[in-house]
């Protein structure tokens, strides 16, 4: 990466923090910092729970306790205990943070039309467009991996989405009964992992390998949610299974695919996977590939 890079991103960080005016104690002129006006925008006029807060705002649990246990203070929020689990709490907007919303949205959309209004139309549509490009990628690059259970909740909402568009796709439909590795517990370390793809603590990606031979990995589960792709996190994805199964001793990756999956075809070919013959039995197959992760040797 280039210190070019670096200073640049720098420079824009810079220009933004100023312009949305986070400098000042006083965040769009109210009598708040910009974490609390950013909390009351989270819970806004539906609530939210603690745990959804923390996760999709990246916030230490101990500071996030300061922020609300200060709102309530202020008379802007509740936190009632859940009824159906008393472990859950959930924070509302009472009536008086209802009224602060409001006027935090008044205040955030003059704010936006200051930007916009001196600029004339064509350079108004150029920044709107740019601005959705940037949020695009800092979506992108705030997308974390981690390994997990594939019993876990977010892991089977992943691979039921998956199973979900795979009925829809092929022509066959889908039962993942009738696939190879139906069952979740086959990605398992230290011969398997399952790995999830989180965006502001969502599940947004998941993909996982087995053990096929002492030295192929098995990919399989590969699945990124709609609303993220383009964005480079199904490569992203494929080359973290690769360097974990490259970790674990594995020297050759192997994987198949339905003909309908054109997308996943050309990712695989564009990431070293070469087209081989049929490994395996697999009902949903049409295309096999491999790739070797020592130096593109292939050991099997």
């Amino acid at each position: 990466m280039s210190d070019d890079s670096i200073s640049r991103v720098r420079k824009f960080n810079r220009r933004v923090s100023q312009t949305i005016g986070v400098l000042q104690d006083r965040y769009l002129g109210l009598d708040r910092p910009l974490g609390e006006a950013r909390l009351i925008f989270e819970i806004g006029r539906e609530g939210a729970e603690v745990k959804e807060l923390r996760m999709r705002l990246g916030l230490d649990s101990g500071y996030l306790s300061r922020l609300l246990r200060s709102l309530q203070r202020q008379g802007l929020i509740t936190r009632p205990t859940a009824a159906r689990d008393r472990r859950i709490r959930r924070t509302k907007l009472t009536r008086a943070g209802i009224v602060e919303l409001k006027e935090l949205d008044r205040r955030s959309d003059g704010v936006a039309q200051s930007m916009l209004e001196p600029l004339n139309s064509a350079q108004r549509a150029r920044l709107v467009a740019a601005m959705g490009e940037v949020e695009r990628l800092l979506a992108a690059s705030a997308v974390t991996i981690g390994e997990e259970p594939a019993g876990s909740r977010d892991a089977q909402y992943c691979l039921n989405e998956y199973y979900r568009e795979l009925a829809e796709r092929f022509e066959t439909g889908f039962d993942p009964a009738r696939s190879l590795s139906p069952n979740a517990d086959e990605f398992v370390p230290p011969e398997g992992v399952f790995l999830v793809m989180r965006l502001d603590g969502r599940p947004v990606g998941c993909g996982a390998y087995k053990r096929m031979t002492a030295r192929a990995a098995y990919l399989k589960r590969m699945w990124i949610a709609p609303e993220v792709r383009g964005l480079g996190l199904g490569r992203r994805l494929l080359q973290a299974l690769e360097e974990r199964a490259r970790a674990a001793g594995y020297r050759t990756a192997r994987l198949e695919t339905n003909r309908a999956l054109v997308e996943a075809q050309k990712l695989y070919r564009s990431c070293g996977y070469r087209e081989v013959a049929a490994f395996n039995d697999e009902p949903y197959a049409h295309r096999w590939y491999e790739k070797g992760l020592t130096g593109g040797r292939v050991e099997g």
